[in-house]
């Protein structure tokens, strides 16, 4: 017979067990999780299913320190944006045209844009918002240890310069080519004068030869 004490150690097993082959929740994320300042910046937002029920729109905050750039088509999704008063992005929504196109249980699906990252180094939170045939409403908004976090991305300080279109320009890269260019136009001039010097020594040569004769 077994004992309280063996009962409760087999209880635990299965239990560490179940919780172990248990999947995890799939949240709705936005990568890269770390990008640079000021570069303009293709993000993916991945969009699963968690319930039996289709997914038919997602409604995706802009931070207000990213500048929403342009958006890749979906095939049966009408992607539409939000303005504020600045002409700024602060809103974008894609929603499903008709029932074929929606996110069936079990499937998920990546919208994709382009944004250019803050000036400042730190975190961007992204609030998105799953809604579901039956009106239902998820609001991926809360801290990471929430139960329905939003993504966040780590954005970190650039050594680069980045244009208007979005172009790095590397300070050490920049340098480094200047390094380069003066070693090779040091290189040439030194080559020049070797062989000035290889030929006045011929001259001298050809003209102590001259001179015996």
């Amino acid at each position: 017979m077994l004992h309280k004490k063996n009962l409760l150690s087999i209880f635990a097993a299965v239990l560490a067990i179940f919780l172990v082959a248990f999947p995890a929740s799939a949240h709705v994320t936005v990568k890269p999780a770390t990008s640079i300042t000021e570069a303009w910046e293709t993000y993916s937002m991945k969009i699963p299913v968690e319930k039996d029920i289709p997914t038919t729109k997602v409604v995706l905050k802009i931070p207000s320190t990213v500048e929403f750039k342009m958006y890749e088509p979906v095939d049966g999704w009408k992607t539409t944006t939000q303005t504020d008063d600045n002409d700024k992005v602060t809103t974008v929504t894609w929603e499903a045209e008709n029932d074929a196109a929606a996110i069936q249980a079990g499937q998920y699906r990546i919208f994709t844009f382009t944004a250019q990252n803050p000036a400042d180094a730190g975190e961007v939170a992204w609030d998105a918002y799953q809604y579901y045939k039956d009106g239902s409403i998820v609001e991926w908004t809360g801290d990471e240890d929430a139960d329905l976090p939003h993504s966040i991305t780590e954005v970190t300080k650039s050594n680069a310069d980045v244009d208007s279109h979005g172009h790095n320009h590397d300070t050490a890269d920049d340098e480094a080519a200047e390094e380069d260019h003066e070693h090779s136009v040091s290189t040439s001039v030194g080559t020049i004068l070797s062989i000035i010097a290889i030929i006045v020594s011929i001259a001298a040569i050809i003209l102590t030869f001259v001179r015996r004769k």
